[in-house]
């Protein structure tokens, strides 16, 4: 079992549910050792030692789930772009400070550990030069490394983003000169972890920035915040973590690891 986080003050989670899945209906819903799948991202959330943690839902099905498990929800609207524009309204219908620390746990991710949510949320208090943190670990698979649907992050000195992409960066000259390297740049390179702390301020104005056209190009919503020249601190995680649900079989392989009811 996962270690229970020391209590930090002024760290609240919310975790952005959507009813409306292309790939796996009823997402939020879908059962696992008889619990829904956002309850338990709730329940995982809660030993990160947050003062908070509410569900920020699209639809009444999923405060009723969340109620009947004794989980916090707020319902918002069901027609949010993205997860980041329901954490801002959230923000606003549970009267958050701006200097409020909220970190976004997806709501597909019941296997997230607790220390990472604490460890992200603590980096952000630590860096008042930055509006945002977010958490990487060294990639040591090649196949990773080139997939673009692993996002890779590139940092300076101070362990702050410098760019996020789909494509193999850093760029290895010498390994690619000859096309596909048959092994992994020295030092390794980081794979993104998509959890994101944030203050609420800035968690409010995010929506109202102009989209960058490195963003529409990449389809990564963080690249939003670099072009407008705010900056990104970045926990390094000595693990990977758990895997998400974007699938069925997705759920299959969750479902296997909590095991029968």
């Amino acid at each position: 079992m996962s270690a229970v986080a020391p209590v930090a003050s002024g760290f609240s989670v919310l975790i952005p549910a959507r009813l409306a899945s292309t790939r796996l209906p009823n997402k939020p819903l879908a059962d696992i050792a008889g619990m829904p799948m956002v309850v338990r991202v709730a329940m995982r959330a809660r030993l990160s030692g947050a003062q908070r943690c509410v569900v920020a839902a699209d639809d009444e099905r999923i405060l009723q789930a969340c109620s009947k498990h004794g989980i916090d929800a707020v319902l918002t609207r069901h027609d949010h772009a993205s997860g980041s524009d329901r954490l801002a309204e959230a923000c606003d219908r549970l009267g958050l400070t701006d200097d409020t620390v909220v970190v976004n746990v997806q709501g597909d991710e019941p296997l997230i550990e607790p220390l990472l949510i604490t460890a992200v949320a603590d980096l952000l208090r630590s860096r008042p030069d930055c509006v945002m943190s977010t958490a990487a670990h060294e990639i040591d698979q090649l196949k990773d490394f080139l997939n673009p649907n692993v996002v890779k992050v590139v940092l300076d000195r101070t362990q702050t983003a410098l760019y996020f992409s789909r494509a193999p960066i850093a760029w290895w000259r010498d390994g690619m000169a000859e096309g596909a390297p048959a092994s992994l740049p020295a030092p390794a390179p980081l794979r993104h972890i998509g959890l994101y702390a944030y203050r609420a301020g800035f968690l409010r104005r995010f929506p109202r920035l102009e989209p960058s056209p490195l963003e529409l190009t990449e389809s990564l919503e963080q690249l939003r915040v670099l072009w407008h020249g705010e900056r990104i601190a970045v926990h390094i995680s000595a693990q990977a973590p758990g895997p998400g649900v974007d699938t069925a079989e997705d759920l299959a392989r969750v479902r296997a690891v909590f095991g029968p009811v």
